[in-house]
Formats: structure tokens, sequence, C-alpha cells
């Protein structure tokens, strides 16, 4: 297996997982972990829809997030709120996470192991974490399995058992 193959393996399994955990998710999606608070379903798939344009469109391709219009609602530092009419759906961030996972695997595909080690976009305080096209790509299935923990406690928090025993 090549470095590629598992970048993309990780990406296709770490989204199977969130997606799995958030689309039962569709019917409370505002439903935090804890009664403490925490970020709700619907605010993560936001957040890592976010997130993965600009790990893809900003620190991979140095381009401008494809999706400006999230950036005040989910981006790094944003605060979760449970007025469900500051939100987009839950149906139109899936399609715009489809969009740009798709986007992440088309680029993935032209490249070569060998690109992984070209330096990244980042800027030079996120180096350790973000500094090569490879460690972005790694981030993005972290990111992602991250926060689908959070969305399993939500759904505890739900009522509702876990989906894989």
């Amino acid at each position: 297996m090549t470095a590629i193959e598992f970048i993309k393996m990780s990406l296709e399994n770490s989204k199977n997982w969130a997606m799995g955990l958030i689309s039962d998710m569709s019917d409370a999606p505002l439903t935090q972990p804890t009664s403490a608070g925490g970020n709700h379903p619907l605010w993560i798939l936001g957040h890592i829809t976010c997130a993965e344009s600009d790990l893809l469109d900003g620190f991979i391709l140095g381009q401008p997030n494809r999706f400006p219009e999230l950036q005040e609602l989910f981006a790094m530092g944003s605060t979760p709120t449970l007025d469900a009419d500051q939100y987009p759906t839950m149906d139109e961030l899936m399609v715009k996470f489809e969009t740009i996972r798709a986007a992440t695997l088309a680029h993935l595909g032209t490249l070569t192991d060998a690109d992984l080690d070209k330096p990244s976009h980042a800027p030079e305080e996120f180096g350790p974490f973000f500094g090569t096209v490879g460690a972005c790509f790694g981030a993005m299935s972290i990111h992602s399995s991250f926060h689908a923990g959070q969305v399993a406690d939500a759904r505890r928090a739900a009522g509702r058992g876990p989906l894989m025993a």
C-alpha cells in the first residue's frame, strides 16, 4: 500500500464513521454532548466542512476557502449556538461536505507519495502540524474522527445507543 492509498483509505473510513453518526442525528442536530454544553452535530458537520476547505484550498492549494459563508459560524474558534435559525440545514451542509471531500480525493489522486513531502501554504505558526501536503491530508482524517467522538457523545445525550457495538 502506498502512502496515497493509505491516506485515501483513512479519509474514507473517517468519513464513513463521522457521517454515519452525524446522519443518525439529523432529527436532533442541536443536541449537545454534555449537560455543560459542547459541540452539537450540526456545528460539527459545518466545522469539518469548513476546516477541510481550509486544509485543501488554503494550506495545500494556496487558494481561499471555497465556503466563505461558513467561516463565521464554523471556523476554528467559533462558538456553537442552539439557535437553529443561525445555521444552514443539515442537508445543505452535507452537500458542501460531499463537495469538498470529492475535491480532496480528486486532488489526492493527482499526487505521488513524493508530493506529500512538499511544503504547504500553511502559515508559519501552523508549520508543526500542517507544514507539508502530507501533514494536511493526515489532519483531515484525524480531525473528522476527533469530532465524530463528540457526535457519539451527543447521541448518548439524546438517549441513543452505540451504532457500533
